[in-house]
């Protein structure tokens, strides 16, 4: 009887576990803070709980001369801030992130700065971790000395990474697609060391402030706590600042000969590193879910894609091929890339170039279609089965102006998709004669 009863539990337990990986848990919409804009999913499986502070002060807002600048303001948080009680140094800072058995991160990317708090729910060390969290928010430091330290290892990262092909290729890329539009900007060593603590400061100052934040919250806590958190968090910066200048639009990638779209760069490298793309589409495009669709069978699918079968399986040109969509709040890329022998790169350019081409004059196999749609919405459930996921899932809907039912409706839009929609939408956004091409360790000609 205890046999079969522990059985029993054991079934039930499975049930439950595979119940809650395709449960939909609702995103609330919390009242406004200083201008912020505050979310809660509120999961019970864990006791712990997750925090995004998302800052509209992104790489985009560096000054072309001072590219870096955004990510040295967000990195040398962690190394010192001024508490009320005093100066917290770098170490006490890790010393208290490590008592509390927590994680507190801060990162720069194209867009926005990202805080991510990770605490055990219990309200004494989350306090902690949020308190610390909001006195590295509002009050960083920015010590001199830190400053050259960071530096000068920020230098020293770039130029190991100027000997990778990968590095150098990216870089190349998106300075082709995005042009004079801010996402096209590099760090170099030139800007990095013009960096001073009084343009960390000023940055902080114009970009730092509750109507430029968005905070996302998933785990263990009510919303009554869920707002105590948020406010915590914004209690000692400003709700609003200067005004900002508007960021130039991203146009759409121009009509060029294909000499004036490619781009060969010599390198020592064992393979040839190609990519392609073009300007596309923000993400909250009524068209997102054609293009997503789409390119699972181009060649977001992994084995079953396209792209796939006509470079690795029919011909072996490449271990692996790939192409995707990277749409953000304001602007957003299509790419497509691989890797191939030196003296196969002519031919791996035009079987990608040739592929991409029918798939956009063409779309795909109802069959294909059928297969794509099954795939994503099969797998959507993995895409939201821990907090870590849900909240980058609930920051997404959040940034992008998303429908707050977004997470419960994503695979119904998905089935949704008609061939006539997906083939319609990739001739729409892409288009071969505005691809941007760059080849690197291979002199190779590229074809149209």
């Amino acid at each position: 009887m205890r046999t079969l009863n522990r059985g029993l539990w054991l079934v039930i337990l499975t049930l439950g576990l595979i119940q809650s990986a395709y449960a939909i848990l609702p995103i609330e919409k919390l009242d406004s803070y200083k201008g912020a804009k505050v979310f809660l999913v509120q999961t019970k499986a864990l006791p712990m709980v997750d925090i995004e502070i998302s800052i509209d002060a992104g790489d985009r807002y560096d000054p072309s001369n001072k590219s870096g600048l955004a990510d040295m303001a967000a990195g040398l948080m962690s190394y010192g801030a001024r508490g009320d009680k005093g100066v917290w140094t770098e170490a006490q800072i890790a010393d208290e992130i490590a008592d509390l058995g927590a994680s507190i991160g801060v990162s720069a990317g194209g867009e926005r700065t990202i805080m991510r708090i990770r605490s055990l729910s219990r309200k004494d060390l989350r306090d902690r971790a949020v308190q610390l969290a909001a006195t590295m928010l509002s009050s960083p430091l920015y010590d001199a000395k830190i400053l050259e330290r960071e530096k000068q290892r920020s230098i020293t990262n770039l130029l190991e990474a100027e000997t990778k092909p990968e590095f150098v290729l990216d870089r190349r890329f998106k300075k082709s697609v995005y042009g004079n539009y801010p996402l096209g900007n590099s760090p170099s060593v030139k800007s990095v060391s013009s960096v001073s603590v009084s343009d960390l400061m000023q940055f902080h100052k114009t970009f730092y402030r509750g109507d430029r934040i968005i905070i996302s919250i998933v785990g263990d806590v009510d919303r009554v706590q869920a707002a105590e958190i948020a406010q915590r968090l914004l209690k000692k910066l400003p709700q609003s600042g200067p005004a900002i200048a508007a960021l130039p639009t991203l146009g759409r990638s121009p009509v060029e000969g294909l000499s004036e779209r490619e781009i060969q760069i010599p390198f020592d490298s064992q393979q040839a590193h190609i990519v392609m793309g073009m300007t596309a589409i923000a993400r909250n495009n009524p068209d997102y879910f054609s293009l997503l669709v789409g390119n699972y069978v181009l060649g977001g699918g992994g084995f079953v894609s396209r792209l796939m079968s006509e470079v690795r399986e029919k011909r072996g040109l490449a271990y692996s091929v790939s192409s995707y969509f990277a749409p953000g709040k304001d602007a957003g890329i299509f790419q497509a890339g691989l890797q191939t022998k030196n003296d196969q790169a002519t031919l791996a350019l035009e079987v990608l170039s040739s592929t991409i081409a029918k798939f956009i004059a063409d779309g795909p196999a109802v069959s294909e279609l059928v297969a794509a749609k099954s795939n994503l919405v099969n797998g959507y459930p993995l895409r939201i089965d821990n907090n870590r996921k849900l909240l980058d899932n609930v920051s997404s809907i959040a940034w992008n102006d998303l429908p707050i039912d977004t997470m419960e409706i994503w695979t119904k839009q998905v089935e949704a998709v008609t061939l006539e929609q997906v083939t319609t939408a990739f001739q729409k956004y892409l288009a071969m004669d505005r691809m941007k091409i760059v080849v690197l360790g291979a002199k190779s000609k590229a074809s149209p």
